[in-house]
């Protein structure tokens, strides 16, 4: 039975802004079902948001940790309790299983409390009395920061930006992705509807939008998660008023897996299928290419098989027995068949992974099975690139150091992953060149908000999560009190 197609306004300094165009947003398991409209907001309205956010930012800034916090605390109870109908509604307009998007609405939440328990912490003023006197290093609030949000995890990528920034003392302006805009919307509403006007702003556009975020003089910062692409743009429109930047971009993340791992561990084994093919694959943290040690290649192979048929199930997100649901649009369906295309015009043998459950919806719907692709070349662009899908090569190497140079071997350098014997696997992720490497998990599986997320390389600037996320809205103001105000080396 259809469901009524849910409306979506903008929020403009506290208020509910109706836009006067309106762009529909499709379930990705079936295309002709409309899910909702969101706005699509003019360069003028978006001005309206950020010129409300300024106003707010002399007033917020001013605010105590008490009431920021308490604030922020009664839009996650909020949240929690309205979590099934949220996470319905993601899973229906994004395409990710109905187990996933509760996933990342606990993420959120947990990120959201670790942000709420420490800010006051981290942000307590540092006084050191010293010989020359005494110094206060206070760290104040940055002033308006526009958050634009990816659509594959658009709600913890929104939250990621919202809790810290605000808490700071910072406002805000949020543009989420015009592929998963609802859910992230009925969520930033829960919190906006807990703060003073003007403090959190929404709004959804197109390209017009998006240049009067990054660059109008009033913005301070900018926290983008995207393509690697999309934020050189951002740094060259944000360049004449040289604002502030958090970059997280895109990865393709090396899972290296050495001789000393037991490829009998089913456990293990199913956690390297789930790194590939969690929210079928779309994650910009996810194991991309797997380099396996060419002693254990074949039995690897072998046993990869098995656990992803076991787990692999592809259908209605709704499905409990689902695991992998459509991708979220037709373009990403699109670009990951053509690298699928090249690789076995160019020799390499693929191998689909799991099952589909109803081949009536898998038809109609942006579905894509699980693939594996053997006998790539180490270049080849399904290796090079990110694929952003459900599709992964995996490569034999010869040695420890052969492993570190294919790992390194790209502009990217998000996460990796490591696994064998845990001393072995240390040793080899102290060369890998990434913000993060994981130690026999990967992707969201060894994902941990307590401590810093972020790229090197093309892969972004500046962290989220952990202490670092919170600082990283904030500017550090050093107050100096010298012992004495007498001139040092000056003549009479």
């Amino acid at each position: 039975m259809p469901i009524e197609p849910i409306v979506i306004d903008a929020i403009i300094n506290g208020k509910k802004h109706k836009a006067e165009k309106q762009a529909p947003r499709e379930n990705p398991a079936n295309p002709d079902e409309t899910v909702g409209y969101a706005p699509l907001n003019t360069r003028a309205e978006t001005i309206q948001a950020i010129d409300a956010a300024d106003a707010a930012f002399t007033m917020w800034r001013e605010t105590s940790f008490d009431d920021r916090i308490a604030r922020m605390r009664r839009a996650i109870q909020k949240i929690k309790e309205k979590t099934p109908e949220i996470a319905a509604l993601l899973s229906r307009e994004h395409g990710k299983a109905l187990y996933d998007a509760e996933g990342e609405i606990a993420v959120s939440m947990m990120w959201m409390e670790f942000a709420c328990d420490n800010i006051a912490d981290v942000l307590q003023n540092e006084v050191q009395e010293h010989n020359g006197g005494k110094t206060i290093i206070a760290r104040d609030a940055v002033g308006v920061v526009t958050a634009i949000s990816p659509w594959n995890y658009p709600i913890s990528l929104s939250t990621i930006k919202i809790a810290p920034a605000l808490l700071a003392g910072n406002t805000m302006v949020l543009k989420p992705s015009p592929l998963a805009p609802l859910a992230v919307s009925k969520v930033t509403e829960l919190i906006a509807d807990e703060f003073p006007p003007g403090v959190l702003n929404l709004v959804h556009g197109e390209a017009e939008v998006g240049v009067e975020l990054t660059s109008n003089s009033k913005v301070a910062k900018i926290a983008f998660t995207g393509g690697t692409e999309t934020a050189k743009h951002i740094m060259k429109a944000a360049a004449d008023t040289i604002k502030h930047m958090t970059l997280e971009l895109g990865g393709n993340d090396a899972a290296v897996v050495l001789d000393d791992f037991d490829v009998n561990d089913d456990k293990a084994m199913r956690r390297i299928v789930i790194s590939n093919f969690l929210t079928a694959g779309q994650i910009c943290m996810i194991a991309k290419r797997v380099y396996v040690h060419e002693t254990i290649f074949d039995k690897f192979i072998e046993k990869y098989r098995e656990a992803a048929d076991k787990w692999i199930r592809v259908g209605d997100p709704f499905d409990k027995n689902v695991t992998v649901g459509p991708l979220n649009n037709k373009k990403q369906v699109e670009f990951v068949q053509r690298l699928i295309d090249d690789s076995k015009q160019k020799g390499a043998e693929v191998i689909k992974l799991g099952k589909v459950l109803d081949e009536e919806l898998y038809q109609r719907g942006y579905f894509m099975q699980p693939t594996l692709v053997l006998g790539a070349d180490y270049d080849d662009p399904i290796v090079e690139q990110e694929q952003f899908g459900p599709t992964v090569p995996i490569l034999p190497f010869k040695d420890d150091k052969h492993a570190i140079r294919l790992a390194n071997n790209s502009i990217y350098g998000l996460t990796s992953s490591v696994w064998g014997k845990e001393e072995h696997a240390v040793e080899v992720a102290k060369h890998i060149q990434a913000g993060t490497t994981m130690i026999n998990t990967a992707a969201i599986q060894g994902l941990d908000v307590r401590f810093p997320f972020g790229g090197v390389k093309q892969s972004g600037i500046g962290r989220e999560y952990g202490k670092e996320g919170l600082l990283s809205y904030t500017e550090t103001h050093v107050i100096n009190i010298p012992k004495t105000l007498d001139l040092p080396y000056i003549p009479e």
